[in-house]
């Protein structure tokens, strides 16, 4: 079983390579937190927090790119964080 500090540090890295993506359209992305289950939760800003492709740029990009760096995730979500 993966160490969690070790799969938040791999999920971390991978985000950081997906950043300049979303921070060249006007957005960006942070952790929030990673389940026992292997969701990982997300906080999209700026642009990305309201644009209409958000959920297909969360699947097919940071989803996708996430699963190939750290096969243990099974799924990315998204959070407002004002909501909770």
């Amino acid at each position: 079983m993966t160490n969690k500090m070790d799969l938040e540090s791999r999920v971390a890295a991978s985000i950081e390579r997906i950043r300049p993506y979303l921070q060249g359209d006007g957005g960006d992305i942070s952790l929030v937190d990673i389940t026992d289950d292997g969701i990982v939760r997300v906080k999209l800003h700026g642009a990305c927090g309201t644009c209409p492709y958000s959920m297909m740029t969360l699947r097919n990009g940071v989803e996708e790119s996430l699963r190939r760096d750290v096969p243990e995730i099974k799924r990315v979500e998204a959070v407002d964080l004002e909501g909770m």
